[in-house]
């Protein structure tokens, strides 16, 4: 049983290791695209090419409309939800516009990279909604699609509909049974609901649901929206393949699914190659063409027609005169840029990779060849390819804001431009890049982050997603190829009809430089552990001015720091030698703060290290979601409210005889200001040795004070006194937020051999000294690990994080903190932890038990 942590650790660490996280996708896409590669052996790309061209406007035109009534579907989700929940007031349109630009990134890039959830937290948080909320409205959306797919299938399932016994061949009664009892599942959950919402419970997890009629009205929502998108490639189809719409409709979902837990970027090659099989449409120009013109008209084309609408849009938003509206739009829309931009990038990119592995236009490549020399071909078609992978890199500077990586961008978008009229007057793609051009200059002001490292930087999450889009155009060059037959003199083959050979050494070229870019990215981490360092004044300073009773913690003498140019903010992080680890949020000016979490990320990028910011509550939520980390809870706070707080009534009465005890025995309550503390300093240790040795435990770090003159000086110490003797009874260091809005306790500890009324008598007196000084609350600080359960179907983070808490003696007395707390009759705030993902979670929540216990060997004591 005592294996247990360090069993998760490792297994923590094998299934997050960057190769592995790099290999399980790329591999599952390789497989897609060689499956792919052999399902359409037999087609040749011109009979493709026909295959495009040749679809009439009817068949485009309901293709778009049903594209149309999906997205109207998806822009309905957030403003329903949104009337069932209490959240701050907001613009009715800035549900839609979330729903949309949401899905439009999300359908474009599928959710291995990028989530819808992700960018609603961001838009919404700019207008005060929490993340809990933000979670229950992406619950409630999935569980109506769940519901909406569940009510199709048992329809199906009872009526039988012809094409349905080609995919699944039941005999009726058996699916008739299926389907009326999925009909009825469904039934029953509306009428449950029907008087009220109800909470959902299913093993530890648990979710709101939304009241009968608002519940049908998602439900309907959810059907338009997986019927149309359905439709969308239906309409395309070949009518000899696609037969009926509920075989076709079985197909397209099971495709939707896989090509979802594959991990490539929008289910690329894995959608497409489930389609052709299921289908048996192998060699079938005419559906790899359904499925080319699916893909640009139902993730490229919204993509498309939100990134230039929100351009317009921030445009005239930034305008000297804008109006409360127009600032409202632009508050909606600062988060989302950074997204789309980086986004936008890459499409560009990835447009000019692959107009440069096809064939170029004879009749322009003979206008050039009056005009140019061969030589400036050859090279604008590497340059182009070039420019085109470093758009790819680039993007995830735009991503993170920096202003470098913008600049950068604008000079590979113009250069890709050029190259592009220069092999081959490809006006498409330049097109294409003059619009990106604009998008970008018009989003300009966006990008405001300087200093924040090298913008060609990648982490692994980028270079999985870079490698699989790579791979997918390579393998559209090898497809449109596939009638050449290879020898090694095609690489020293220049002519002006020689695309092959231009289109293998800018493969090579490209694979050269994204390998240089990522292993630079991979290898340049710093071996050596940085050292705690001595507290610097400006720390002290900005911890005295917080508002924030938890800033004290920088104090504590076993972290690093960071602080901004001006000194008006700082982060307070250890290096665990795999991870820099932030306690707490930045303490001091709020914009600052936010520029820090950046350089603090940053920082750890270069190193080779985790970021992680562990303990921290809602203020910087967003901008720890605009780095790419995951936030889940890890404990929560204890807090008491003094208003009209007393030690009467019934639940009071411990506190109420503790005190008079206290008296009784000789004891008063006194405050010892922190100047005068060095005079009381071995009356305290005396304390503090025999509350240790009372709980056969050891001080702790990094999230808890321990008992250190250095870190006590800074502090008023409330102290249960003897009024003759002056012999200490207990003793609690004071955390004052500078404006009163909150006074808070850290160090807690009393000698059992003076009087058993030490610590409540303590905690009574203290609860109405903070009342009478005018603090608002009183905080009782954090029960780490607490809420986390251990279950089997738990979460790898959760449950590592339950087996510490639910085990507390051999770490820390984390169950026992949390009890204790209670019986303040407190109101509890989550405690939340930032890092990049689950598994990682599950590793940082051990790291920071390591800190806490100051090591392996803490760790073996309580």
């Amino acid at each position: 049983m005592s294996d247990t942590p360090a069993a998760h650790n490792r297994m923590s660490g094998i299934l997050s290791h960057p190769l592995l996280r790099m290999l399980i996708p790329l591999a599952i896409m390789l497989i897609a695209l060689f499956v792919l590669r052999n399902l359409s052996r037999e087609i040749v790309p011109a009979d493709l090419m026909r295959a495009v061209q040749g679809y009439s406007w009817q068949a485009i035109g309901m293709s778009v409309a049903a594209m149309v009534s999906s997205y109207i579907a998806l822009a309905l989700y957030d403003p329903v939800i949104l009337r069932g929940m209490k959240t701050p007031a907001m613009p009715g349109w800035v549900p839609v516009l979330t729903g949309v630009s949401s899905m439009a990134v999300s359908n474009l890039l599928g959710f291995s990279w990028l989530t819808g959830g992700a960018i609603r937290y961001r838009i919404y948080a700019a207008f005060g909604v929490d993340i809990a909320a933000v979670a229950r409205l992406i619950a409630t959306s999935w569980i109506a699609f769940a519901l909406g797919l569940l009510t199709l299938i048992g329809l199906m399932f009872t009526f039988r509909p012809e094409g349905l016994s080609q995919v699944i061949n039941l005999p009726a009664l058996p699916g008739t049974i299926i389907g009326l009892s999925l009909l009825a599942g469904v039934g029953a959950l509306f009428l449950w609901t029907w008087p009220s919402s109800r909470e959902l419970r299913i093993g530890v997890l648990s979710t709101s649901l939304p009241k009968a009629t608002r519940g049908l009205t998602l439900m309907a929502i959810a059907l338009t929206d997986l019927i149309a998108t359905a439709l969308t490639l239906y309409f395309l189809m070949p009518a000899d393949l696609a037969g009926n719409f509920v075989y076709f409709f079985i197909i397209f979902i099971g495709a939707l699914g896989l090509g979802f837990i594959s991990n490539a970027p929008g289910g690329l090659g894995v959608f497409e190659a489930t389609i052709i099989a299921a289908l048996g449409g192998t060699g079938r120009p005419d559906l790899l063409a359904a499925l080319l013109v699916y893909r640009l008209i139902y993730t490229l084309m919204p993509f498309g027609i939100a990134v230039l609408g929100l351009a317009l849009a921030w445009t005239l938003a930034n305008r000297r005169r804008a109006g409360a509206a127009a600032l409202a739009l632009r508050r909606a829309m600062r988060p989302i840029v950074p997204v789309l931009t980086a986004v936008l990038a890459m499409l560009s990119g990835a447009a000019l990779l692959l107009s440069g592995d096809l064939p170029t236009v004879s009749k322009r490549m003979d206008i050039l060849q009056d005009i140019l020399p061969l030589a400036l071909i050859e090279t604008s078609h590497l340059l182009s390819s070039v420019a085109g992978v470093m758009l790819l890199i680039v993007a995830r500077g735009l991503y993170r804001r920096m202003r470098r990586a913008w600049l950068i961008a604008m000079g590979l978008l113009a250069a890709g431009l050029v190259a592009s009229l220069l092999r081959g007057i490809e006006y498409e793609a330049m097109i294409a890049l003059s619009l990106s051009l604009l998008v970008l200059w018009s989003f300009r002001d966006a990008f405001h982050r300087v200093g924040l490292g090298s913008a060609l930087r990648l982490n692994v999450r980028w270079i999985v997603s870079l490698v699989l889009l790579f791979a997918g155009i390579t393998w559209i060059g090898f497809f449109a190829y596939r009638n050449v037959a290879y020898s090694q003199e095609l690489w020293w083959q220049f002519a002006w009809s020689a695309d092959a050979p231009r289109f293998l050494r800018a493969t090579v070229l490209v694979s050269v430089l994204l390998a240089a870019v990522s292993l630079n990215s991979l290898i340049s981490r710093a071996a050596t552990r940085l050292r705690p360092e001595p507290i610097p004044d400006v720390v002290r300073k900005l911890v005295a001015q917080s508002t924030v009773t938890d800033a004290a913690m920088a104090l504590t003498g076993d972290k690093r720091f960071l602080i901004s140019p001006d000194g008006d903010a700082a982060i307070a992080y250890a290096d665990t030698g795999r991870s820099l680890i932030a306690k707490g949020d930045p303490i001091g000016n709020r914009v600052s703060g936010e520029s820090l979490i950046w350089d603090l990320r940053d920082m750890a990028d270069r190193m080779g290290r985790t970021c992680a910011f562990y303990a921290v509550q809602t203020a910087y939520l967003p901008a720890y979601l605009d780095l790419g980390l995951h936030v889940v809870k890890i404990g929560e706070i204890a807090r008491v409210p003094l208003a009209g707080f007393s030690l009467d009534g019934p639940k009071r009465k411990d506190w109420r005889h503790a005190q008079s005890r206290a008296i009784r025995d000789g004891y008063d309550f006194a405050i010892i200001p922190a100047a005068e503390v060095p005079e009381y300093i071995d009356a305290l240790r005396t304390v503090s040795d025999a509350w240790l040795a009372l709980k056969g435990g050891s001080e702790k770090n990094f999230a808890l004070g321990r008992f250190d003159p250095a870190f006590l000086q800074y502090f008023d110490i409330a102290v249960l006194r003897h009024r003759e003797t002056g012999r200490i009874a207990s003793f609690a260091n004071i955390l004052k937020a500078s404006d009163k809005s909150e006074l808070g306790i850290d160090l807690m500890r009393y000698d059992p051999a003076t009087t058993p009324a030490a610590m409540d008598g303590l905690f009574a007196g203290l609860l109405l000294w903070a009342r009478d000084s005018g603090y608002t609350w009183f905080s009782l600080g954090g029960a780490p690990l607490a809420g986390l359960e251990s279950r089997p179907h738990a979460p790898v983070w959760n449950r590592v994080g339950g087996f510490i808490y639910t085990h507390g003696a051999r770490f820390y007395h984390f169950e026992g903190l949390r009890s204790f707390k209670q019986k303040f009759d407190p109101e509890w705030e989550p405690n939340y932890l930032a890092s990049p993902g689950q598994l990682q979670a599950a590793r940082v929540l051990y790291e920071v038990s390591l800190l806490i216990s100051g090591g392996l060997r803490g760790l073996r004591r309580k």
